[in-house]
């Protein structure tokens, strides 16, 4: 089975593993991230023992009898007989003296519900056995609120910790990876709709259009994916009204608090607060502030951020009823085909090109690098008109404005012009602009000015 990706994460891990120390590791992220795929693939790599435990949402003794089998088979005895998850963590550190063990705790939160006291116990053990044990400890979890809290002060863990990843859904070009067979222009496609999670990713055929795999993974009654959205809510929410309010709105472009309230009917400013402020931790939707007005609350603004999930309050929750009475491919070119050509996937690509330039600035192949990357808000008193740019990068040298066109024709020297002009009305004093476009150019750039075609990219380090 091919891995894709992911390789930043996967050396940090590989460095830990390698080490002739003991190393705990704390791994988290949301739902279907990989993270689990991301330890095994590890572990595949590593030529020590190791045991994978995932923790089961059941006794203390039950997970001990289970863990104990996987002792046994590791080290060819018969299962043995612990009292407890103590005496048993404490046979491994000890195990771990004269040989380097790794021991991998996946959903440790259903472990950490079941065992009263269990983050002291791993505590009095990892202090106990710190300066002989070489065991590799990696708890991993879902429920990114407990495994945050594991770091904090109060928390028996805190400062025992020696690598925490916050494993984030993949960019547009990890997650093209997923899919090789198909065009530039379709990979942009694939990912609007199916973001960086790899498990969706995954489920992509490569012997169907990009419309067929939206229509059999999540357009379509009975679709695969068609309640994935829905069921990670309400298992991580428990008014799930709210929510679906919260994502209908957004997914119709309100990203102000005030609109967002006025148009979701949450029934109070803090009920919305409490279920904006939710799903950023699930990291399903972003707030985010203009670069350059960053404490400016009323020009903040909140955007759904997992591509799965606008897509499907955009157009599967919206016309559900429709989609259940009607032939698929009728409901896809009634309901879907003109504003996910012409809106949609345009916007999806601003997000793409933000990601492509903050690859380029990573890899140290931007001169001078940006600082900052993000909105560009304006206001023109004399016109009384407001308004956003959405790529504005910062860097020693002042601003540089990306546009991002996906559209048919090519980026025309009248089209670049009118863009500069609008610009310069704003206020917003630019040494630098840079367009993006999926059809390329009729014209030569000048000193001022940078290209960049759509092949570019996906042949970015």
């Amino acid at each position: 089975m091919i891995f894709y990706g992911r390789e930043s994460e996967r050396n940090k891990i590989n460095r830990n593993l390698r080490k002739n120390t003991m190393q705990i590791s704390l791994i988290y992220g949301r739902r279907r991230v990989g993270k689990s795929e991301l330890i095994k693939q590890c572990l595949r790599e590593h030529s020590g023992k190791s045991i994978y435990y995932e923790c089961k949402q059941t006794t203390e003794a039950n997970n001990v009898g289970s863990l104990s089998v996987l002792v046994g088979e590791l080290f060819h005895f018969p299962t043995p007989a612990f009292q407890g998850i103590e005496m048993l963590l404490d046979y491994l550190f000890n195990t771990a003296t004269d040989e380097s063990l790794i021991l991998v705790l996946d959903e440790y939160p259903y472990l950490r519900e079941n065992v009263k006291g269990i983050d002291s116990i791993l505590q009095s053990l990892i202090d106990k056995h710190r300066d002989t044990s070489r065991l590799k400890l990696i708890l991993c979890g879902s429920y990114v609120d407990t495994m945050k809290s594991l770091l904090m002060r109060e928390n028996p863990l805190f400062g025992r910790v020696d690598l925490t990843i916050d494993l984030k859904p993949m960019d547009y070009f990890e997650s093209s990876l997923f899919y090789p067979d198909f065009s530039d222009e379709e990979k942009i496609q694939l990912y609007s709709v199916f973001g960086g999670i790899p498990y969706y990713n995954k489920l992509i055929d490569s012997e169907l259009s990009v419309r067929e795999n939206i229509i059999e993974l999540i357009a379509s009654p009975g679709a695969r994916l068609e309640n994935e959205v829905s069921m990670y809510l309400k298992s991580e929410i428990s008014r799930i009204t709210n929510a679906n309010e919260v994502f209908d709105a957004l997914s119709k472009g309100f990203s102000r608090f005030n609109d967002i309230l006025s148009q979701s009917h949450v029934s109070s400013s803090p009920t919305l607060v409490d279920v904006l402020d939710k799903l950023i931790r699930m990291e399903m939707v972003i707030k985010e502030s203009p670069i350059n007005n960053p404490t400016n609350k009323r020009k903040t603004g909140y955007y759904i951020i997992d591509n799965l999930s606008l897509f499907y309050y955009r157009y599967i929750y919206r016309y559900l009823s429709q989609m259940n009475v009607m032939d698929s491919d009728v409901f896809f070119d009634r309901y879907i085909k003109k504003d996910f050509e012409e809106q949609y996937v345009p916007k999806i690509f601003e997000t793409i090109c933000k990601q492509y330039l903050i690859r380029k600035n990573k890899a140290g192949e931007l001169d001078p690098p940006f600082d900052l990357i993000g909105k560009y808000y304006y206001d023109d008193p004399k016109t009384r008109t407001n308004g956003e740019f959405d790529i504005v990068t910062k860097d020693p040298l002042g601003y540089i404005f990306y546009e991002a066109k996906f559209r048919k024709d090519p980026v025309s020297k009248e089209m670049i012009q009118t863009e500069i002009e609008q610009v310069e009305k704003t206020g917003l004093n630019c040494y630098k602009y840079g367009f993006i476009s999926k059809s390329g150019f009729s014209t030569d750039a000048d000193e001022h000015m940078i290209f960049i075609q759509l092949s570019d990219l996906f042949h970015c380090s």
